[in-house]
């Protein structure tokens, strides 16, 4: 299936709802729901599709819509700070540390470190990260399941609650394909259900299989190389701020990404691509172009700013003190990094010195 693109309307940072799932499952909880999909996923049925059957959007949507592809460019150059996903962070008087945007999958195409990153990594002293709980699955598993409240309805309510019957067919049959039977989740939350769908089968496959991402992986590596590895949010922490979310956005976004399961795999694809060539920035207005006939600008608002911005000035409170030591590498999300209330701005505010450098992904 094609993806069809529209023409742009009003552009604004906001994410439509297919990007905005798709953000949230691999910009901010891919490793908080594979902890709770990869008891049910079924690995042979989810490695036939390891080439995720998405295609990059971007030569389309130039050639049937110049003028909103030119509309996303001018959008992407607007961002403050969004033109590299490392970052020098030097004040005077201590060692310089470095900023890495990150993107939350195994897909090999953004699973290793920028050789300008390498050396730097190695050489510092502590590593910040969203959560150093991502280390230990199992540690991390007890304590989201400690509070299901979070992730679950624990009274009579189910995800059928939400849906017509049509939208409850369109899940089976998704969920299905990843190996997941709706019985057996039928009483979680729309994010949890949203992240599943919009998680494509090959990326679930990976982690099946023990793949770790990025994150993932240079947390274990600083643990392994004596590093102290210092967390800026709990787990638990990111499930309360997705749960401060309200269920009108939540069922708004299911259904979103149900609606057209071969779009969200081509935003996906897309992504990881844009990422992979160094063009984060472009995630943002790309996204909400292509979501934007199923977009509720309240609900978009609404994420943003519990999801990103309220975290953003978090992360930047807590990785203060860390950074004023010097010779620390920092690891988070690459979406967390541009914008006027974006980490790389807050850091400004606080009397850092942010600069970008230039690097090649893989």
């Amino acid at each position: 299936m094609k993806t069809r693109l529209r023409p742009a309307q009003s552009r604004s940072f906001s994410f439509g709802n297919a990007g905005l799932w798709l953000i949230a499952g691999l910009h901010t909880l891919a490793a908080l729901s594979l902890v709770f999909v990869l008891g049910w996923i079924s690995p042979a049925k989810a490695a036939e599709d390891l080439s995720c059957g998405g295609k990059n959007i971007l030569a389309d949507l130039k050639k049937e819509d110049p003028k909103g592809f030119a509309e996303i460019e001018k959008d992407t150059a607007k961002l403050k700070n969004g033109e590299s996903i490392f970052w020098k962070i030097e004040k005077p008087g201590i060692a310089p540390s470095y900023l890495l945007g990150t993107i939350h999958l195994s897909d090999p195409r953004v699973i290793n470190l920028p050789t300008e990153a390498a050396q730097d990594f190695k050489t510092a002293q502590a590593v910040i990260v969203e959560s150093d709980e991502i280390a230990d699955k199992n540690a991390a598993s007890m304590k989201l399941l400690a509070r299901p409240d979070l992730s679950m309805f624990t009274d009579s309510t189910t995800i059928n609650d939400f849906l017509n019957p049509a939208q409850k067919a369109l899940l089976e049959k998704q969920l299905a394909e990843r190996g997941i039977p709706l019985a057996a989740v039928i009483k979680m939350k729309p994010w949890v259900l949203s992240t599943f769908v919009a998680l494509p089968t090959c990326e679930l496959a990976r982690k099946g299989a023990g793949a770790d991402f990025l994150d993932e992986k240079l947390t274990k590596d600083a643990i392994a190389a004596g590093k102290k590895v210092v967390g800026l949010e709990t787990l638990t922490e990111q499930l309360e701020a997705m749960a401060s979310v309200s269920m009108k956005t939540h069922v708004s976004g299911l259904i979103g990404v149900l609606k057209d399961p071969q779009r969200t795999k081509d935003l996906m694809e897309t992504m990881i691509e844009l990422y992979a060539s160094g063009k984060p920035a472009m995630i943002g207005p790309l996204s909400e172009y292509v979501g934007k006939l199923d977009a509720d600008s309240a609900d978009m608002a609404e994420f943003e700013k519990k999801m990103i911005t309220v975290r953003n000035h978090h992360m930047a409170d807590r990785a203060e003190a860390t950074l004023n030591k010097g010779n620390a590498f920092m690891a988070v999300g690459a979406l967390h990094l541009p914008g006027d209330e974006g980490l790389v701005s807050l850091l400004q505010q606080r009397g850092f010195t942010v600069t970008p450098v230039t690097v090649a992904v893989n």
